[in-house]
């Protein structure tokens, strides 16, 4: 098992009931700041690992069996994505200003008011949002003006289109080359960009991009 995956099916679990990993937590009876990004890793890089009692609390109030938590620790079951089936209305904001403070909680979910909304397809992860993609360092697969879904619970894979925020508050749309226990490397699809290198510790999330309307 890989704490990412873990981390990851906790995240799922959470999204299939309509919750955040805080909302996760409260019902189950357990602090709501347990399921916290800054909680899976200790200052000094160290990983940190949910408790058995915590697992067997989500999985009662969940109703969920071991076997289906295993399923999406291990991948074989991820968070269903509708986006041929029916349209909701989901927080919206440019790629340009997500780096600002205010617009995302420590896990990486819309917070705040400075958010507008805007009817997408639908997807099955309550906490999925959108970004008005700006810049031209996805080109030419996404162009200034795009809108992207971006799902938090949905499973990353290398090789996936994400969005991630460093500790410093930039937030940026890449491509998903390399993942270590240590590092993380994201590229542009653009050519011109260079390949940008980091430490796993800064990197405070990041989550998959689901679907563009082009």
């Amino acid at each position: 098992m890989r704490h990412e995956d873990i981390w990851r099916a906790i995240d799922t679990l959470a999204a299939e009931h309509g919750l955040s990993p805080s909302g996760l937590a409260r019902r189950a009876g357990l602090d709501p700041t347990s399921f916290n990004q800054s909680k899976r890793s200790a200052a000094d890089g160290k990983l940190r690992w949910p408790s058995s009692e915590s697992l067997a609390k989500i999985l009662a109030a969940t109703g969920a069996r071991l076997e289906d938590f295993t399923a999406l620790v291990s991948g074989a079951r991820a968070m269903p994505e509708r986006a041929a089936k029916g349209r909701t209305r989901i927080p919206l904001i440019g790629l340009a200003q997500a780096g600002a403070e205010g617009f995302f909680d420590d896990g990486g979910y819309p917070a705040g008011a400075g958010w507008d909304e805007v009817e997408l397809p639908a997807t099955a992860d309550a906490n999925a949002y959108a970004l008005s993609i700006s810049g031209d360092s996805m080109e030419p697969v996404y162009r200034a003006g795009d809108r992207i879904v971006v799902s938090p619970a949905a499973p990353v894979r290398v090789g996936d289109r994400v969005v991630a925020r460093t500790r410093e508050g930039a937030v940026m749309a890449k491509e998903l080359v390399r993942r270590t226990a240590g590092r993380i490397e994201l590229a542009s699809l653009n050519p011109s960009y260079p390949e940008l290198r980091f430490t796993t510790v800064e990197i405070v999330w990041m989550h998959r991009i689901i679907w563009a309307s082009q």
